[in-house]
């Protein structure tokens, strides 16, 4: 149960990030539900010893970790963003 819970709050976060990042057009729900994940995981990583909040998949869920994880989403998408100025269209 708790990944399907991961997996809507990912999804969720993810296209939040997209809106925030102006990326929305360009993702799926696929891609949206990854970047929240792994945003999750990186927020959890970077951002989670200074706010105090864990990632998704840890099970924990409250304000903290959804704020991590909304960050690590829209860091994600930055740097991903940065590849992509860099490519030739």
């Amino acid at each position: 149960m708790g990944l399907i819970l991961a997996l809507i709050i990912g999804g969720i976060i993810g296209w939040l990030a997209s809106i925030v990042m102006r990326t929305n057009a360009q993702q799926g729900i696929l891609l949206n539900v990854v970047v929240g994940i792994v945003g999750s995981l990186l927020g959890g990583f970077l951002l989670g010893p200074i706010l105090g909040g864990g990632n998704l998949l840890e099970g924990t869920l409250d304000i903290r970790t959804l704020l991590v994880a909304l960050l690590g989403a829209i860091i994600l998408l930055a740097i991903v963003n940065l590849f992509r100025r860099g490519r030739v269209r």
